[in-house]
Formats: structure tokens, sequence, C-alpha cells
């Protein structure tokens, strides 16, 4: 193979075929493993920087991102694939910041970007491409606030300077993911999910953009806005890409699994997955999970979690040293500056005339923002913006993890050390499992890494980490409990702002 016009392929199903003949802005598959959606989105990729327009020269240019949320697993499940079609011995590969597949030959020119979303700065890449199209790669671990984000990045690259009206032809955001939760926003968008206000704001805002930009000619009268493509069940007998999968895959793939984790990736149900080690296994969801009311004589205690989805734990502690998280805020993508305003309107809303006795976070925010004008740190911005936090005295992972595991083990008057409020539903996900271990494929070794995978559910759990820690539990590990930065003005009653 030279050239991306010598792939002999064929879409290993009916399905995967309707993917890559859409034109929708934005265009996503999901399926079991093992069903070729990833190859289909390579293909369309290729197929995507076949069609742009000509320049003058007779070349097709253009310019792609393809996103993971990790670079571990860019760099073993994405570029892997990309390759198996993609050789690097085709045109330049570069493999640093960031890894970029440069390809010209027979008449196309493209430039393949490849980015990983481990860090802010990472997002911020992201944001300020000028891309004619971008593939998100198992979509489900990216927020929504960076698919959002990308809508006005993709149909920005120009191809030729000297040719003011030659710009890419079809802008699109091509997605591709295993199953995710009905709490995610793949399943709200792909399936018209209206169940909560927020969510049929979503969907309508979806449909009057459609409109709009069909009026105003920038969508063709039969091109969505957005589409999405759902694989059969491996188990079905319209499971795609059998043909390339050796005899007996999902005998063996789904062999020593739960029924959870066969409904999700075999059957390509949607469904919340245990995977790898789980951080607390301390934790049973029928004991530690129960409806309580808040206690108004009780002040309110918040830990706090920074990155892609910064999180917030509301709690109080009983005078007898049981802790109550009551409530939680997940955000999606959101930055410093929004996430203090979700912390006032959450305490607003929830907590009026309540007492705030502590507030503690990830010490790491003490670091300067890149992202702030003033190169202040992430807990400055927040106090100027009247959240008055402190960082955690600690954020060694074994001190923090034991300040929640041993109220989880201990009875007090009869009640676990732990309370968990069904309202703090993803925290509560987290410590069944979303918070876990990954496990490191060696052989067939039982091995996991030493930190736990970062995702949606692991944000809410290290926020009850630096909360349990700032309340001084573990307080053999820390010598005194965090204090606040400006103590005076804690023990004031929330009145919509602190």
């Amino acid at each position: 193979m030279t050239n991306p016009r010598e792939i002999d392929y064929y879409p290993p199903g009916p399905v995967a075929a309707q993917f890559l003949r859409s034109n929708a802005f934005l265009c996503g598959i999901r399926g079991p493993i093992g069903s070729g959606k990833s190859t289909a989105s390579v293909m369309k990729i290729l197929q995507h920087a076949r069609m742009q327009p000509e320049n003058k020269q007779g070349v097709r240019c253009s310019r792609y991102a393809i996103i993971r949320n990790t670079y571990p697993e860019l760099k073993t499940t994405t570029m892997a694939t990309w390759h198996q079609w993609m050789p690097k011995n085709i045109g330049r590969w570069v493999n640093q910041g960031p890894p970029t597949h440069h390809i010209i030959n027979d008449g196309i020119d493209m430039e393949v970007w490849f980015v990983a979303l481990d860090t802010p700065e990472d997002v911020k890449k992201v944001l300020s491409m000028e891309l004619t199209a971008v593939w998100v790669n198992e979509a489900r671990e990216t927020p929504k606030a960076i698919v959002d984000g990308l809508t006005g990045r993709v149909g920005r690259f120009k191809p030729s300077v000297d040719e003011p009206n030659l710009w890419p032809y079809l802008p699109q955001i091509i997605m591709d993911t295993n199953s995710p939760d009905t709490d995610h926003w793949w399943y709200v968008l792909a399936e018209n999910d209206r169940t909560t206000e927020a969510n049929r704001q979503i969907i309508d805002s979806m449909h009057e953009a459609e409109v709009e930009l069909r009026s105003l000619g920038l969508l063709g009268a039969n091109q969505p806005l957005f589409e999405f493509f759902a694989q059969p069940s491996a188990e079905s007998k319209q499971a795609e890409n059998m043909k390339n999968l050796v005899p007996g895959y999902y005998q063996r793939v789904r062999a020593g699994k739960g029924e959870d984790w066969i409904k999700v990736y075999v059957k390509s149900e949607y469904g919340f997955v245990k995977e790898g080690r789980a951080v607390y296994p301390e934790y049973v969801d029928s004991v530690h999970c129960k409806r309580f009311d808040t206690i108004p004589e009780l002040p309110i205690r918040i830990g706090l979690d920074f990155g892609l989805w910064p999180a917030a734990i509301f709690a109080q502690r009983k005078n007898n040293g049981q802790w109550r998280w009551r409530s939680e805020i997940c955000g999606d993508g959101i930055g410093v500056y929004q996430f203090a305003e979700e912390i006032r309107r959450h305490l607003s809303d929830n907590y009026q005339g309540m007492k705030v006795m502590q507030i503690t976070g990830d010490p790491a925010g003490d670091a300067r923002s890149s992202t702030d004008k003033e190169e202040r740190s992430t807990f400055q911005i927040l106090g100027a913006l009247g959240v008055n936090a402190s960082p955690a005295s600690t954020n060694d992972f074994v001190k923090r993890r034991e300040s929640v595991a041993r109220p989880l083990t201990r009875m007090i008057d009869g009640e676990p050390g732990l309370l968990i409020h069904p309202d703090c539903a993803i925290a509560r996900k987290g410590m069944a499992g979303g918070y876990a271990y990954r496990r490191i494929r060696v052989s067939d070794s039982e091995r996991y890494e030493n930190k736990p995978n970062k995702n949606k559910y692991s944000h809410p759990c290290d926020a009850g980490q630096y909360l349990h820690l700032g309340g001084g539990e573990w307080s053999d590990m820390i010598k005194q409990p965090d204090q606040p930065y400006k103590t005076e003005e804690y023990g004031q009653a929330v009145s919509g702002v602190m």
C-alpha cells in the first residue's frame, strides 16, 4: 500500500455503511467491541480527505485532529488502529508534540494531528485548532463541552491563502464509542431523551440550530445537523464485522465477565460497567447509600476537585463523627469561573441560611493557572469569586483513599461512618466501582495500575477525599485539619453569595 486510494476496505455491515455515507455535521456510531467502528471512522476520514475541493495545483488539502481522552489510550489504541491502515512509512510521521502524520500523495495533502485531553493545556490546544474535520475516538470518555467547543473548530482550515473562495468541504465531527450510561450526553442526543428540563433544552437547541442553519443555506435540504448510528448486538444474527473476527471471539471475551459488562460491550446496550479493580471495595451500596435529610444546625462542608470534570461534594459531619454526602456538582468541561458560579448557585438553591464551615480542594489548584490572564492559582481565582477554599494538606493518594475508606468500615450508633445520598448519583457510581484502577494487560495475570483511572466518576470521589482530609479525617496521618485562607469569613450564613 502506497497511498490512501489503494486501501481495500469494505464496511463490516449495513450500519457501518450508513455511518460512512452520512453527511451529518455531528456523526456518531455506537457498537460492541470488535464491531469495526473505529476502523470505519478511520475510513471516514480518508474518504473525507478525498472529497475536498482541488486547489489550482490539483491538490486536495485538509487537516484533521484525532482525539482520545488520555495519551496512553491514544497511543496504544487509537494510533495503533490508524497505523494498521496508514503505516508510518507513508508520508511523514512525527512522534512528538502532538504526534502528526503528514501525507502528501496522489493529489492528497492531509495533516492528521493526534491529541489527548490529559491536561487543561491539551484542551486549550484542541480548542484553538483550525481543522477540516475531527474524529473523537471513544467519545463516551470525552466531556460534552469539548465536543461543543469542537463545533467551532471544524471547517476553519484554509487550504490556500491564494484562493479565498476555496474552503473545506463538509465540516464534520466524527465519533465512535462503546455504549455509555443513560446519564451520558450521547444518550441524550442519540435517543432524543427529554426526561429532564436540562435534556429538553439540549434537544430543543439542537433542533432550533438545525432549522436556522438550513434556512441560511449552511445545511443541505437532506443534511441533518446530527445523526447517530447503533450497531446490533454481537449476539444477534445481524452482528457486524463477524467475518473479520476469529471464530469464537465473543464467546472468549465474555468469559468471566459480569452481566453489566456483557450488556455494554457485547450486547451494545446502554449501561454502567465496573471496570478494573474498585478503589473502594469497602463500599456496599445497600449499606452506605440511603436518603436522609440535611441537619439545619450543622454547617456545610465542601470538597473540590479540578480538571476537565471539576466536581464538588456538599456534606455534613455529625458530632458523633459520621460523614453525610448530601449533594454533588459534576461539571462537564467547565472552567474555574463557571465552576465557582455553580458552587455559589448550588449553595443558594439548596442550603440557604446554613453556615459553610470548610471548603477544601485539590492542592494542585495552588499552581498558577495557564488560562488566567493574571496567572493566579485556582484557589486565588475561586477566592476572588467568593468561594474561599483552601488546599488539602496532602495529595498523597494512600492518605486520600484511607480518609474515605476508614469511615466506610466503621459503625456509629448503628449506622455506617459514611452515608451517601442518592442525589450524589455520579459519586455513588464511582464508589460502587466506576472509580477504579485500570487493569494492565500482561499475559493472563491480573495486574493493575497503582493510580485510579481518571474519568467522570473519579472526580467527585477525589472531591470526597479532599473533603475528608479538610475535615481532619485520618488525623494521625495529618497533624491538624486544613485551615481556610480567610477563617473570619467562615461561619456566615449562605445568602446567595459567600
